[in-house]
């Protein structure tokens, strides 16, 4: 990450990561699942101010706790947003691990699953040059928090989602780095 898009307030890295998920994700259609939690306002943007350790551990588990004690019609999932911590990659899969781990043992596999976003985000074995790895690059670090029933029941409605992944490379090549950055102007500062 740039010193671009370091130093903006909670609020600041909250706006610019709505305009993100509004224009990326649901605006290119990527997640074709991000559309109805976005129109109904239920997608949570938490933004941490914990870095790293034992704080980001703790940011991480009360996330957790409030996503579970929520009714799904008020928050049906929740975009945890590191934008201080976690700028290194390799980091960053570090804790998706150990977050992943945190959920296995709290008995939580099956009902909760993460999805991961980050500035530098590259998928293993693909050219660092590659546009698909722009379907996971976000502004800042983040995790998103994905209740597995939510999920489920939104495939159920959804013709072949593995094909997702595919029409996302071919339209992120097809409009190219220059593109993305006309459409979302902030991928300059880090892509």
């Amino acid at each position: 990450m740039t010193e671009a898009l370091r130093g903006y307030s909670p609020a600041e890295v909250e706006k610019i990561t709505r305009e993100w998920v509004e224009t990326m994700v649901v605006g290119l259609n990527l997640c074709p699942f991000a559309a109805p939690v976005v129109r109904d306002n239920t997608l949570r943007y938490a933004v941490t101010t914990a870095q790293e350790g034992e704080s980001l551990v703790a940011a991480f588990l009360a996330e957790i706790e409030l996503l579970l004690a929520a009714d799904e019609k008020t928050v049906s999932t929740t975009l945890f947003i590191v934008p201080d911590g976690l700028q290194d990659f390799y980091d960053y899969l570090d804790h998706l691990r150990l977050f992943e781990e945190l959920l296995e043992q709290a008995g939580l596999e099956g009902v909760l699953q993460l999805a991961s976003f980050h500035p530098a985000y590259r998928f293993e074995g693909v050219p660092e040059d590659d546009l698909s790895h722009w379907s996971n690059r976000s502004p800042w670090p983040a995790f998103h928090i994905i209740r597995e029933a939510e999920m489920g029941r939104a495939l159920t409605h959804y013709a072949n989602p593995e094909q997702i992944p595919e029409r996302n490379i071919k339209l992120l090549r097809e409009l190219g780095r220059e593109g993305l950055i006309r459409r979302f102007p902030p991928f300059a500062d880090y892509c």
